[in-house]
């Protein structure tokens, strides 16, 4: 993943090359050839850098954000430079599915076990989607991307540091549609607590909950 200069000041990752995906699947025992499909929360580039590593799979993404990448006029988010390769896109339909736990036009993907979702949950960009899995033992984990920063907006009296709910506002495309899928996924996680668990991409943490748990999580 090639990172601008100035995204590395604000978020100051980690450039440890044994953090990127395809370092992480070589130690699970894989090849980069194993990786047959990808399946994208959205297109922007912390979350679409690692792509020109598996130039051989397929990448599934919503048609909305499809589109936003190429005509919108918040394109400039995205990064080109990602998808040179010329990736073996899966477009599939935001609009065409069925109701999930209260979510509409959440749809399977063709290739992929009917167990593998795709959850639209636009706000922070047009066509941003979580991707929920279900496991052998019929729960089911919802990757909410970027729907939400901070666990506590997950709590029933739902709290945000500041400087991460102004950092939200300032890069959400559809804040009233972010808003109201917050409100959602804390409905979801109340109503079936024991059938979903929710979590997002970059709140430390939902990681170390599951680094803990996931010698007893079986997917």
């Amino acid at each position: 993943m090639r990172v601008h200069h100035l995204n590395c000041g604000t978020t100051r990752p980690v450039l440890d090359v044994a953090e990127t995906a395809v370092a992480q699947v070589k130690r699970l025992g894989y090849r980069t050839e194993d990786v047959r499909h990808i399946v994208l929360t959205y297109l922007d580039r912390d979350h679409a850098g690692g792509l020109p590593d598996f130039p051989q799979a397929r990448v599934h993404v919503h048609d909305v954000e499809y589109q936003a990448m190429l005509h919108g006029p918040e394109r400039v988010r995205y990064l080109g430079h990602q998808w040179q390769h010329g990736p073996q896109w899966s477009i599939h339909s935001s609009v065409d599915g069925e109701r999930w736990f209260g979510f509409e036009a959440v749809r399977d993907l063709p290739g992929l076990p009917p167990e593998i979702l795709l959850v639209p949950l636009p706000g922070h960009t047009r066509g941003h989607t979580g991707v929920a899995v279900r496991g052998s033992d019929g729960r089911w984990l919802l990757h909410a991307g970027d729907a939400y920063f901070f666990h506590g907006e997950m709590a029933q009296r739902s709290h945000c540091p500041p400087g991460l709910r102004l950092f939200q506002n300032h890069v959400q495309v559809e804040g009233a549609s972010r808003r109201r899928n917050q409100q959602r996924l804390r409905d979801l996680g109340t109503a079936h607590q024991g059938q979903v668990q929710v979590f997002c991409a970059h709140d430390p943490v939902e990681l170390d909950r599951y680094r803990a748990s996931e010698s007893t999580v079986d997917f």
